[in-house]
């Protein structure tokens, strides 16, 4: 099928509210979805001389539909990601309003726990570090570290306690 024998307005009038379906179906947002169905139909147009039959021209069209919104989805999740990132690490940045004794109290509390966990085995500390740090849980540390999750668990255990230990002797006394 040719580009001439087609005419992309009678294609838009044809498949429009079809794609748009499609779109909407995936998207759940009615402005993606147009916009979706507007770069499946440029899609579509540029490669038009590739459809052979006719009759699938809906189904294909579909089907580009389909990819597109996927595509649009993951995008736009992937920008709200970036834009929560950023929106919690300015609220990090923010100064806190801390007076200079609470702000010592504060730092000299992190520097024991960085002395603390760099006293550490060198595997309790990439077992609470990953925990910790990354935010992972006891089955994938242990996928990592090649550790059986209930050693994994363990680890975990005892450091926090000890953890534990070291502040409540800290601030009890």
């Amino acid at each position: 099928m040719s580009k001439h024998s087609v005419d992309m307005r009678e294609i838009c009038n044809l498949y429009n509210n079809r794609l748009f379906h499609v779109a909407y179906c995936i998207t759940r947002d009615h402005y993606l979805a147009q916009d979706v169905v507007q770069e499946t139909l440029i899609k579509a147009y540029k490669k038009i001389d590739t459809v052979e039959d006719q009759e699938k021209l809906g189904a294909w069209l579909s089907a580009i539909a389909t990819r597109t919104a996927i595509d649009f989805v993951r995008k736009e999740r992937r920008t709200n990601e970036r834009i929560a990132v950023c929106t919690d690490l300015e609220k990090c940045l923010e100064r806190t309003h801390l007076d200079a004794g609470q702000e010592a109290e504060v730092n000299i509390l992190q520097e024991q726990i960085y002395t603390y966990v760099d006293s550490l085995s060198p595997e309790q500390k990439r077992v609470f570090l990953l925990k910790i740090r990354y935010g992972l849980k006891e089955r994938e540390i242990a996928d990592i570290l090649h550790l059986n999750p209930n050693t994994v668990k363990t680890k975990l255990y005892r450091v926090r306690k000890q953890l534990r230990e070291m502040l409540k002797d800290r601030y009890s006394a």
